[in-house]
């Protein structure tokens, strides 16, 4: 009987290896939303220190996303190249050492270019912990450990409220609470960094570059961890036809991937006027109503406490409904909640309805941060999701420039009109074009390439 190698890794259970796996991808992405938060929860912070103007604010919100589109584009594809571990330990390692940069920035414009610069390397994070873990993982169980992955690294969202809350009235040791709040989220990366030497390579990975001993000893680990069925079989190459080797950017605009890539690009265009719209200018829509700083972090970190328990709660969901729909009723809920979070009058519904849409909202995260990286096969899987990505981080870079004026002439509740018109375009899109995946191999998810295609460059076993 021949088993390709995703056929012998969806056979087994979850073991020890997978789970430290998980475990560090979460550390990873734990500071990774640390920073990613950062500059909207303390925007209002910053804006005081160094009088930020209301025309040089959007640029301040916006720097790091405009980061994450470049590093997107530019390093996802290393990961196809030169494997998920060592992508993630530079992508980590670009983040922790300009972080650091920010602590100790005398202005605005230097807090503007190294969280540019810092932005690169969280860049193409999201897509790479997305890819490595779904490669990793038996298909039963991808959607689940995915999900928990992204319920540790959305931890940061709250506790980088509270820790706001706390230290921005302080100067410990003479520093201002906002540089330590960077200089936190810094050492942390520097601590994911070493925690990732750990990692093990992706057999799918290695299998599809050819490296069919390392991949098979790769597997063997994980056969042993994951109680494999008898004694672990014989490792064979045999040919097969595989995606584009040479330019990876330009293989996922092939016909046989147009449609998910298409699908996917729409979707990233507008669920980032949702998903970021909220995260990063929740504070300011609390000061247009009137409500001081403290306050405000009062409210928003109650309110984020929402996103690790919609990431929570997404855990037993993601392998029940299918990821699509999960996206669909998600973005539905956001919608509503958005609304009601503009047109709240009193702290109490403000908290309500911000935890509401963050509840949701990391809901709607994780399903489509699984739902990505199961439609394209091994060979282009960190690119085509990369490239993807990036179109969201050029949203969110550019979104404080449309939606702050609007916030600023029209007022909260016209804002998140617009934020709702934006999910239910979100809706159509996945409703119509996505394919179903929930509990499929990779390699069946026949929607998104070519039936025939192996994506194991015809890696085999054999008893």
């Amino acid at each position: 009987m021949n088993q390709t190698i995703g056929n012998q890794l969806d056979m087994l259970s979850v073991g020890k290896a997978q789970k430290r796996a998980t475990a560090v991808i979460g550390l990873g992405l734990f500071f990774e939303f640390f920073e990613l938060f950062l500059a909207g929860v303390l925007s209002s912070v910053l804006g005081e220190e160094f009088h930020v103007s209301a025309s040089l604010m959007p640029l301040l919100l916006g720097s790091s996303f405009l980061g994450m589109f470049i590093g997107a584009i530019f390093l996802s594809n290393i990961a196809d190249r030169y494997g998920r571990k060592r992508a993630f330990m530079l992508n980590v390692g670009i983040y922790s050492f300009f972080t650091l940069f920010i602590a100790f920035s005398p202005n605005v414009g230097t807090v503007i270019f190294f969280r540019f610069l810092a932005g690169m390397g969280l860049g193409a994070q999201p897509a790479l912990c997305d890819t490595y873990l779904s490669e990793l993982i038996p298909s039963a169980k991808r959607g689940k450990y995915i999900a928990w992955a992204y319920t540790i690294g959305f931890l940061a969202v709250p506790v980088e409220g509270f820790l706001s809350r706390a230290l921005v009235p302080l100067s410990p040791f003479g520093m201002e609470g906002w540089r330590w709040v960077f200089m936190i989220g810094a050492a942390g990366g520097v601590i994911a960094l070493m925690a990732a030497r750990a990692l093990p390579e992706s057999p799918r990975w290695l299998a599809s570059k050819g490296r069919i001993r390392e991949a098979g000893a790769m597997l063997e680990k994980f056969w042993e961890g994951g109680k494999g069925v008898g004694p672990f079989p014989e490792v064979q190459a045999e040919p097969a036809d595989k995606a584009p080797q040479g330019n990876l950017l330009g293989a996922v605009f092939q016909k046989r991937f147009l449609k998910s890539t298409v699908m996917l690009y729409i979707f990233q265009i507008f669920q980032t006027v949702g998903y970021f719209g909220f995260g990063t200018l929740a504070p300011l829509v609390l000061a247009s109503k009137g409500y001081t700083v403290t306050h405000s972090l009062e409210y928003i970190a109650l309110s984020f406490i929402g996103y690790p328990l919609g990431s929570l709660l997404s855990v037993p969901l993601i392998e029940r409904m299918d990821r699509k729909w999960l996206v669909c009723l998600s973005a539905f809920c956001m919608g509503v909640f958005g609304i009601l979070f503009g047109i709240g009058g009193s702290p109490s519904l403000i908290i309500v309805f911000g935890f509401a849409y963050t509840l949701c909202s990391n809901i709607f995260s994780n399903a489509f941060h699984v739902l990505q990286a199961e439609i394209f096969p091994t060979e282009i899987r960190a690119s085509a999701t990369g490239m993807a990505y990036s179109i969201s981080r050029i949203m969110s870079g550019l979104m404080p420039f449309v939606l702050l004026p609007v916030l600023e002439n029209e007022g909260a509740a016209v804002m998140f009109v617009i934020v709702a018109a934006a999910m239910l375009i979100v809706i159509l899109d996945i409703a119509l074009l996505a394919p179903k995946t929930t509990g499929r191999p990779l390699e069946n998810i026949g929607d998104a390439y070519d039936p025939h295609m192996i994506g194991e460059t015809g890696m085999r076993f054999s008893k």
